[in-house]
């Protein structure tokens, strides 16, 4: 089985609910939610696209570099590249019943592992699916980060009790999803207030991640309250359609909290050299989600790890021809800036 074979597959699969488009930009699925679109008009999730691709590249040949190092320590954890699954969820409302969500998580997730990757667990507000993420950590030791949506303080801790009793690496805090929530005056947390995600910060050894962070002071703020890392993220075109790109906030955010939390980002990596450039920009690690929606549903976990091998490939490509060496160091002149 090759990538080809796994795009026709999921294709067939998926019956229109996702198009899977030779580059998944947006357009074909513009306002589709629930499916894979971006709200409204869709320019969130397009404008994530389009301002990755804009960001170019110095291609650097005279160098004596090494075989690139591709691998990220993160939190006791060796992963082979920088480059994580993003919580992908819904398979009902968003692939159309393509897939069970047991045969989802547990696809992103011993796909990824396959790979020397992690993928991070989904949520929602509805029963079952938060349950079948933690079930596909569980199932592969604790090799995953288990994501909670914002329902209220003591549910996030009750739910990261449950990411510790799996052994995940971390839980993170989907604060991007609020609006998503449905009304409910007696949820205290809403977007993310500082002192009750302090709370949940206190309760628990694991580390906490933030995502949906777009500001350099929201950046100050999480590091404040003691989480170990954060993600850019607009949760993919799907939160807010008048927000800039991640892409463009990246360096401003990552230079705010440089050093002291870790900075991930989501939201329109479509290669390695994708992922070059958010390195440079200061980010630790990626996160990519739609492009693994036609790699597990048309081949499963090994789709999912054959998706993260071409990544792979694709960026020690960039990394030999920008002299880039390692993964967890690369410099942000390899940013081309027009003189």
């Amino acid at each position: 089985m090759d990538m080809h074979e796994i795009r026709i597959k999921a294709r067939e699969k998926l019956k229109g609910v996702c198009r899977v488009c030779p580059v998944c930009d947006g357009r074909a699925c513009t306002g589709e939610v629930p499916g894979m679109g971006g709200i409204g008009g869709g320019a969130a999730f397009m404008e994530n696209v389009s301002a990755f691709r804009a960001v170019k590249l110095n291609l650097r040949a005279l160098h004596s570099s090494p075989v690139p190092d591709l691998s990220l320590e993160l939190w006791g954890r060796t992963l082979a590249l920088p480059v994580m699954a993003a919580p992908l969820a819904g398979a009902k409302t968003n692939m159309g019943g393509a897939l069970s969500e047991d045969e989802l998580a547990d696809g992103l997730h011993a796909g990824s592992r396959a790979a020397g990757t992690v993928a991070w667990s989904g949520d929602a507000f509805v029963p079952g699916i938060f349950e079948a993420g933690l079930k596909a950590v569980g199932k592969q030791g604790g090799y995953g980060i288990v994501t909670i949506k914002p329902h209220g303080t003591e549910e996030i801790i009750r739910r990261v009790r449950m990411a510790e009793e799996a052994g995940a690496i971390a839980a993170a805090v989907d604060v991007d999803a609020a609006a998503f929530r449905p009304p409910a005056p007696a949820l205290p947390v809403g977007a993310g207030n500082p002192a009750e995600l302090e709370k949940i910060v206190r309760s628990t050894k694991l580390p906490i991640i933030l995502k949906g962070i777009m500001t350099p002071d929201e950046a100050v703020a999480a590091a404040n309250i003691g989480v170990s890392g954060i993600v850019v993220s607009n949760h993919g075109g799907r939160a807010l359609e008048a927000c800039p790109a991640t892409v463009e906030v990246l360096p401003s955010v990552a230079a705010a909290v440089r050093g002291r939390i870790k900075v991930f980002v989501d939201g329109g990596l479509r290669n390695g050299a994708d992922v070059l450039k958010a390195l440079a920009l200061g980010a630790d690690a990626a996160l990519i989600g739609r492009p693994l929606v036609p790699a597990v549903v048309g081949g499963g976990a090994e789709g999912v790890a054959l998706y993260f091998a071409k990544l792979a490939a694709e960026l020690l490509s960039a990394m030999i021809l920008t002299g880039e060496s390692k993964a967890r160091a690369v410099r942000r002149h390899t940013v081309y800036r027009p003189a």
